[in-house]
């Protein structure tokens, strides 16, 4: 591997570039998109993604994917045809990184019930009041 891409978990550069993907993965969209060009038989023209995304706006549709082709995990096909058309598939770096996604979603899933068992417990629990909200109330 090359020296320069080489970096150890005690590198500060290796803990922001880590931070910046997980930031990057983590947005509203990205997961969803990668999910949906995963389970795609190829390439997804842009209207299809869309369709599928429910609640994307066009603008964040396009800054996701655009964010996406800069690191490396979608690719983009531009079709010189009226009218235009834009197609979308998943690198083999993309693959591999929704194949590592899929072990968060299967945990997601398989825990659910315990999600929201947790949730109705602290839901109903009583809240401690600070003091500083006391005298506001």
């Amino acid at each position: 591997m090359d020296e320069a891409i080489e970096l150890s978990c005690d590198d500060p550069r290796a803990a922001e570039f880590v931070k910046a993907i997980l930031t990057r993965i983590a947005d509203r969209w990205t997961l969803l998109i990668l999910d949906v060009l995963a389970e795609s038989t190829g390439e997804m023209r842009f209207s299809q993604l869309r369709d599928q995304l429910p609640g994307v706006s066009q603008k964040m549709l396009t800054q996701t994917l655009r964010q996406l082709e800069r690191d490396g995990l979608v690719t983009r096909t531009a079709h010189a045809v009226v009218p235009p058309r834009v197609d979308y598939r998943l690198t083999p770096l993309g693959q591999s990184l929704s194949e590592a996604l899929c072990g968060i979603w299967m945990w997601a899933m398989r825990h659910h019930d315990d999600v929201e068992r947790a949730r109705a417990v602290f839901d109903g629990q009583p809240r401690a009041v600070s003091p500083a909200a006391a005298r506001i109330a």
